[in-house]
């Protein structure tokens, strides 16, 4: 059993910081899980344009507003308290930040290590490390 408190991964390696975006690495892949799980939060007003192309990731608002854009469809989606998206087709989107910062919890298969970087098109490579 793994028992994870958010309180003790602040000032860790696992609290990384991006801009416009943190995110607390609950669980990485060396934790054997089969996915990485994060708690994001994205400051109100934030563009983030991203493009995971090496993993899926499911998303779950647990706090404050913000919208997704499928750059494929043109379609922009609100996103409030409640809300879960999907990008089950490694989807290229665009998150914006609302009025309030966005909390989000995520779950990313495959599961990410931490070492893990943004490129150009907003992606994480794949990386080996466990």
């Amino acid at each position: 059993m793994k028992v994870v408190r958010l309180q003790d991964l602040i000032g860790t390696s696992r609290d990384v910081h991006g801009p416009n975006w943190v995110s607390r690495r609950l669980l990485l892949k060396k934790d054997g899980m089969g996915f990485s799980f994060h708690e994001t939060i994205i400051p109100a007003g934030a563009i983030l344009p991203m493009w995971y192309k090496h993993h899926l990731e499911a998303v779950y608002c647990v706090g404050g507003d913000g919208s997704i854009e499928d750059l494929a469809t043109g379609e922009v989606h609100a996103i409030e308290d409640g809300t879960l998206y999907a990008l089950d087709q490694h989807d290229r989107h665009i998150l914006r930040g609302g009025k309030e910062d966005m909390r989000l919890v995520c779950a990313f298969n495959p599961p990410v290590t931490g070492e893990e970087v943004h490129d150009r098109d907003g992606a994480y490579a794949l990386v080996d490390a466990d």
